[in-house]
């Protein structure tokens, strides 16, 4: 879990640290890339009175305070992670829904391209590009389908991730 003083964070933003933003933020913490029904039902564990809008309610006012961040990895509602954490963006297997996350110094080159070429100031915390990972590529080339493999990032760390599987 994180090392965060969410009380002091929210205290130094004019807002309290109320039971319900707590176990949200907690949930959060726990399963990382987790929709709000995933959230809702791991805050239900201990607090079985909490609804789905109030768990939406405070993942918006949360995002809005900087505490939490989203990121849409596909078809559905996006998934929510802890800000404070290394900001990066995700890699998503379209064939058994890895997520990669990758660090945003991969895309540098591309972003500073945006920002030459158009002016655009691009925001890669909510970015997922869809493809294949590496081991399905080569899965898919060992069963003599086009394609062939996909290597992993080249450049900075990255981690795969089932959404709404805990990381260490």
């Amino acid at each position: 879990m994180a090392t965060t003083d969410w009380q002091s964070d929210l205290r130094a933003r004019g807002y309290r640290l109320t039971p319900q933003r707590q176990l949200v933020l907690e949930a959060v913490d726990r399963l990382e890339h987790s929709t709000p029904d995933d959230i809702l039902a791991e805050v239900r564990r201990t607090a079985g009175g909490v609804n789905i809008s109030t768990v939406y309610r405070t993942l918006e006012l949360l995002e809005e305070l900087g505490l939490v961040s989203h990121a849409h990895l596909g078809h559905g509602a996006p998934t929510y992670h802890l800000a404070d954490r290394h900001h990066h963006m995700h890699l998503v297997c379209r064939d058994c829904t890895e997520v990669i996350e990758a660090d945003l110094s991969v895309a540098e080159p591309f972003t500073a391209a945006l920002r030459e070429r158009f002016g655009f100031e691009t925001d890669m915390r909510h970015f997922a590009i869809f493809g294949q990972c590496a081991g399905c590529g080569s899965r898919t080339s060992e069963h003599g389908a086009a394609g062939g493999a996909v290597s992993g990032p080249a450049h900075g760390p990255s981690r795969a991730v089932k959404p709404g599987a805990k990381q260490s």
